[in-house]
């Protein structure tokens, strides 16, 4: 698509102020910015932020605005300017509010990410309304239940206002699979997958690099896993408790920086090494410098992501194949539509993950290279943006925002 577009970009860079999820959204307008489109980056949810300092959500937002303007501002400045946050008490930053209204009507695509924007009128007012799911089988879980029309108030709003949007985008690459459990009533999902502006990414020596597999992630999210037809699916830690022996199997160490309820004491036991998660996500640049600095990655995903078999791919695990990092991490069906053996390696079994991890020991450099050129012909901003603009913008004009009867 060549003609220049106005794009909005919803996200959570602020209302959690932590490495990994600035890049998990900034690379959405930043990757549009560098294909030629004029780009506003919104963040306005409705909650209240995160403040790791104190360990609290708080109403107040304008240190986590403080934070987001400083680091977008470290982005070549591309986005100063650019964005726009309204907190829980409904305090404005950023971009004036009068200017983001006008350009939210005159946008040619709103890309509302992860669920992440709190659906005003005003932003009903975009040409197209897209949704892009990161959390599959999580976002479709109530789907079933809405069509039978037994579900709870709240669930039943939720899908209400996935209706509102136009066109619908998932992580979950299996969609309509014969293998993969994601409902698919009522909405037409398209596979996408995280973009990765690769010049925000640059390698560290293979030589240089510690001799450590490492991951970041939390051990638990606060809500319940799914239940999707009378299956209840889990999250991270129902997958981790399987593989709680690898490092015993591992011929280098495994080292696992964690947030939430992790059982630190068991992990130990297990010969994990444990970092606190927030010690290497406290900023965005600490957080790429961890993934640089490590031989490799090592890491299972939600139960819901595997049982489901979703095709689900992790936006940090981009991250590590576009530091040259190469991945060993469990398969959710991400196989089928990525390469693996070298560079990244799927796993189902604790001999299929040490294996992988032997392989990155014996030829690092060759896996280095491999991880790379993965991300850059699959992973790459300008590829996966500019096929996901002309698959949100290609189908007919919508008649009222709404997913499949």
């Amino acid at each position: 698509m060549s003609e220049s577009l106005r794009v909005v970009v919803t996200g959570l860079a602020a209302t959690y102020p932590f490495g990994g999820v600035f890049w998990d959204y900034v690379q959405y307008p930043l990757g549009l910015l560098r294909l030629g489109h004029d780009v506003l980056y919104l963040e306005d949810t409705g909650q209240w932020c995160y403040d790791p300092a104190r360990g609290t959500y708080v109403e107040d937002g304008a240190a986590n605005a403080r934070v987001l303007g400083e680091s977008l501002s470290r982005l070549e400045g591309r986005l100063a300017g650019r964005w726009y946050f309204r907190d829980a008490g409904g305090r404005s930053f950023g971009r004036p509010w009068r200017e983001v209204a006008a350009f939210v009507r005159s946008a040619d695509l709103f890309l509302n990410v992860s669920a992440a924007c709190w659906m005003r009128e005003e932003y009903l007012s975009a040409r197209r309304l897209a949704f892009l799911d990161s959390d599959p089988m999580y976002t479709q879980a109530s789907v079933p239940g809405y069509v039978a029309g037994d579900l709870e108030p709240r669930a039943r709003a939720r899908v209400e206002g996935l209706r509102r949007h136009d066109v619908f985008f998932t992580f979950g690459e299996s969609v309509g699979r014969a293998e993969c459990r994601i409902p698919t009533e009522m909405f037409d999902w398209i596979p996408t997958r995280q973009p990765i502006v690769l010049d925000c990414f640059e390698p560290v020596a293979v030589a240089r690099r510690r001799p450590v597999m490492t991951t970041v992630g939390s051990w638990e999210p606060h809500e319940r896993g799914p239940r999707v037809r009378g299956v209840e699916y889990g999250g991270k830690s129902r997958e981790f408790l399987r593989f709680l022996d690898l490092p015993a199997r591992s011929p280098i160490p495994l080292e696992v920086a964690m947030s939430g309820r992790a059982p630190r004491e068991t992990l130990l036991r297990h010969g994990w090494q444990v970092r606190d998660g927030l010690e290497v996500s406290r900023d965005p640049w600490v957080y790429r410098e961890y993934l640089a600095n490590s031989l490799g990655e090592v890491s299972v995903a939600k139960n819901a992501y595997v049982e489901g078999g979703t095709g689900w791919f992790s936006c940090r695990t981009a991250c590590y194949l576009a530091l040259g990092v190469p991945a060993v991490v469990q398969d959710t069906g991400f196989s089928r539509h990525l390469p693996t053996g070298e560079g990244l390696f799927a796993f189902t079994t604790v001999e299929e993950a040490r294996a992988g991890i032997e392989a990155i020991r014996a030829e690092p450099e060759r896996h280095a290279r491999a991880a790379l050129e993965i991300a850059r012909e699959f992973l790459d901003s300008g590829r996966v943006l500019g096929a996901l603009l002309d698959r949100a913008l290609a189908s007919p004009e919508p008649a009222a925002g709404r997913g499949k009867s």
